[in-house]
């Protein structure tokens, strides 16, 4: 076992999960995966129990019976990670938007460098994002810097899904007393991570939209985190 993990929560990514898992698997520093799968019609699960039987004690799988949503499928795999003896959480995207050898980024941040939390950021060193649209752009971006100002959390990309967590973070956060859902989720880990006085580090990625697959964007996961951080402003930290 190694002290890292890499979660991928999965819904429909047999077009990518393969070669994500591969790529993981291909880094110098050497990374366990867990894919915890919203049990995808697609066979994802099927494609990665094959997989298991190559990579013997380095790739698990969770398969939840539905689609909850991605706050819980990590929430799942957090958990998961705690009842085991890992010190290091990163979490990950199937499709390619966040590059496997950027993992060695985060990862030495935690081990190396003294953050708690690291954060891939889109945002630290301007704007990151390769096959975006100007208008998803535009939205990714004020919606982070609308959160740092209503929060007041020192974070650019406070919506970044590439993450590493020290274990000591997500032991201390009360995971069932998450909210959200959506992009609000990984708001609101941040905001309870430094509002419990964890140091968080940006680092500095470019972030490339998928091109096999098909985003799990919506208007509700939108709005989610545009209201649900005026509710984290003004409830603060429920313990």
């Amino acid at each position: 076992m190694q002290d890292a993990l890499v979660i991928i929560p999965t819904y429909n990514e047999k077009e990518n999960i393969e070669n994500i898992i591969r790529a993981v698997f291909d880094q110098k520093i050497a990374f366990d995966i867990l894919v915890v799968d919203d049990n995808s019609p697609d066979g994802t699960a099927a494609i990665v129990k094959i997989l298991q039987q190559e990579f013997v004690d380095r790739l698990f799988l969770e398969i939840r019976k539905e689609k909850e949503g991605l706050g819980k499928a990590y929430i799942h795999g957090f958990k998961w990670a705690l009842q085991r003896e890992y010190e290091y959480i990163i979490e990950m995207d199937a499709d390619f938007s966040h590059n496997p050898k950027d993992l060695k980024k985060l990862y030495k941040a935690c081990a190396e460098e003294g953050a708690d939390v690291s954060v891939g950021s889109r945002y630290s060193k301007g704007v990151n994002v390769v096959n975006w649209s100007i208008w998803r752009v535009l939205l990714s971006y004020f919606a982070s810097r609308y959160v740092k100002i209503i929060t007041g959390i020192p974070v650019d990309d406070t919506t970044a899904g590439f993450v590493c967590y020290k274990r000591k973070v997500l032991e201390t956060i009360k995971l069932d007393k998450i909210k959200f859902v959506g992009y609000a989720f990984q708001i609101e880990m941040k905001f309870k991570a430094w509002k419990h006085g964890f140091t968080i580090k940006e680092v500095s990625v470019i972030f490339t939209d998928r091109t096999a697959g098909e985003s799990k964007m919506s208007g509700s996961i939108i709005g989610e985190a545009l209201f649900g951080v005026i509710k984290m402003r003004l409830k603060g930290l429920p313990k």
